[in-house]
């Protein structure tokens, strides 16, 4: 396959997903995304499958209950009906049915304590997770305005151990493109602690201001503004799953806050991905409102 061609695909199954992700809320027409892409529906589809592994509908219907469950754990005063309706279901009913084949328990259930033992099975497939013994039961957050991040990107498939691969290509192309001046940002599209580590969209973004700066071989794509609660961390590689885990499970559910289906981030300072310690320095953005 020709290089211009291989990227052009990328590039394809990357806006398609980007748009199921910031679309997730709305009705999701097909037909128009393809005209947007200038591709034909099933060109789209045949890439997207090559690239993801499932096809765009699987995907969507899996990224509307990823986002459902994270919404019915954090944002107590919606009711089930609100929360099928921000995350694009147009009835109730349907949403419960779905959502019963997905985890195994009705969204209620599943409010009242059956994400725990989910989540804590979730947990359980990182080592480095499990073996943290950090506590952030003393730790409160600063509320900050947000502006949008234009930046550069890889998406890696899965929160595993090739995120550092992915680190290390961007690494490669701000050496090769000396850019001096630039913020490494990491884009949480699933909460790793209630989608299984193998099925989350971690993305690898690189932000910078020199508007000089482009590529033929990165996507770019605006990180969301908006209001979000800051939490300053220090720690090493397992500390952060854990710390996602406190962030969901304990610190929103109390805090009379609501988060949105705006995607966490983080802003690193050091990267644990990209030194031999394995110690991170960051900056972590939880989506609220209230």
């Amino acid at each position: 396959m020709k290089k211009d061609t291989l990227q052009k695909r990328t590039k394809i199954a990357n806006d398609i997903m980007y748009y199921i992700y910031t679309h997730i809320d709305t009705h999701i027409d097909i037909e128009e995304l393809s005209i947007d892409l200038n591709v034909s529906k099933f060109h789209m589809h045949r890439i997207f499958k090559d690239a993801f592994g499932k096809n765009i509908y699987e995907s969507i219907k899996s990224i509307r209950l990823q986002k459902a469950s994270n919404l019915l754990l954090t944002n107590k005063y919606s009711t089930i009906s609100n929360i099928a309706n921000q995350c694009g279901y147009s009835s109730q009913s349907s949403f419960i049915k779905s959502f019963k084949e997905r985890f195994d328990m009705t969204p209620k259930e599943w409010r009242s304590t059956g994400y725990k033992d989910y989540s804590h099975k979730i947990l359980q497939q990182s080592q480095k997770a499990m073996e943290s013994t950090a506590n952030f039961s003393d730790m409160t957050p600063t509320i900050v305005k947000m502006p949008f991040f234009e930046s550069f990107y890889i998406r890696n498939n899965g929160y595993n151990a090739n995120i550092k691969e992915t680190w290390q290509k961007l690494q490669t192309w701000i050496l090769s493109n000396d850019i001096k001046d630039y913020q490494q940002i990491a884009l949480f599209h699933d909460n790793p602690t209630i989608t299984p580590l193998n099925e989350c969209q971690y993305i690898a973004c690189i932000v910078t201001d020199d508007k000089n700066i482009k590529s033929d071989r990165l996507p770019n794509f605006k990180i969301s503004e908006g209001v979000y609660a800051k939490f300053d961390l220090v720690g090493k590689r397992g500390d952060i799953l854990k710390f996602i885990h406190w962030v969901y499970h304990e610190w929103l559910p109390k805090s009379e806050y609501e988060t949105t289906t705006k995607p966490s981030y983080v802003i690193y300072r050091k990267n644990n991905f990209l030194n031999e310690e394995n110690e991170f320095d960051l900056s972590f953005y939880v989506s609220i409102n209230y």
